[in-house]
């Protein structure tokens, strides 16, 4: 009975596969095919999915007359500065939580998940006051601070559950060999948590990345805004160049499947195995 249902079975998983397929890449087939076509053929009744004709206008005018390419590189510093001390903190959170003694963790990691649970629209106000306080509107310090506040509980959860699940032997084995606590944590539990840092880093990186209501508040030009601020300023009063957004949304989304391709092996693994204690 089981052979007479298996190839139904297969079917089923392979029809469910594609359709999640279809309607996850979906937009982005058409917003990659919209970058490549005249605004006339986008604004005309039957549009279609083939460029025809096929051009390059869209990105010409994204990186040559709207400066794409200074909001990819304010988004770039603020991203991997962000990613690198959500790591180097969280990390240092994480390993304090989960190999130390220290009373009271989970109520510990309960205010930190607690934290981040607020909705950004209450909190851009006062941090606006802050920054404006400290001097520091259109920097980068303001947005960094800001996306470390944002992408460090998660990353602490993250990390503190596959802490959790290596072995407390490997603490005694390091201690008789005379290892130090901070030697512990660097020489030892981070290089065996390789794909949980990973996952953690690509989600402080694609947080960061893709954060608007912030990046709106606190620049005001072109020197720090970041790319959704700066696609959001493609457009006027009277005209949307649909066109010229899609390009500028195809450049900035590319390298973010790029990565997530190339690390998938390690995000999946960073994900799944520290939900399960050994």
């Amino acid at each position: 009975m089981n052979e007479t249902r298996s190839p139904l079975r297969t079917f089923v998983i392979y029809a469910g596969a594609l359709l999640i397929l279809v309607w996850s890449g979906g937009p982005f087939l058409w917003q990659f095919s919209t970058s490549f076509q005249l605004d006339k053929m986008l604004t005309s009744g039957s549009p279609s999915l083939i460029p025809h004709p096929f051009t390059l206008e869209h990105y010409y005018n994204a990186f040559f007359e709207k400066q794409l390419h200074r909001y990819v590189w304010n988004s770039l510093v603020v991203s991997l500065a962000t990613t690198f001390l959500c790591l180097f903190v969280g990390s240092l959170a994480a390993f304090a939580l989960s190999r130390l003694n220290v009373k009271g963790r989970f109520g510990i990691l309960m205010v930190i998940l607690s934290v981040s649970m607020f909705p950004q629209i209450a909190l851009v106000g006062p941090l606006y006051l802050v920054a404006t306080n400290l001097g520091l509107l259109d920097t980068y310090t303001a947005l960094i601070i800001t996306y470390l506040a944002l992408g460090l509980p998660l990353v602490t959860w993250v990390l503190f559950g596959y802490f959790e699940t290596l072995p407390r032997e490997i603490d005694e084995a390091a201690r008789m060999d005379g290892v130090s606590v901070p030697g512990l944590l660097w020489r030892i539990i981070l290089p065996m948590s390789l794909p949980s840092l990973v996952t953690t880093g690509l989600l402080a990186f694609i947080t960061a990345w893709n954060e608007f209501l912030f990046a709106l508040a606190f620049t005001s030009n072109i020197d720090r805004q970041t790319i959704p601020v700066g696609i959001a300023n493609f457009t006027n009063l009277y005209y949307v160049p649909w066109g010229d957004i899609a390009a500028a949304s195809a450049v900035v989304t590319v390298p973010l499947i790029l990565l997530v391709l190339f690390f998938q092996r390690h995000i999946i693994e960073g994900l799944t195995q520290g939900g399960v204690k050994e």
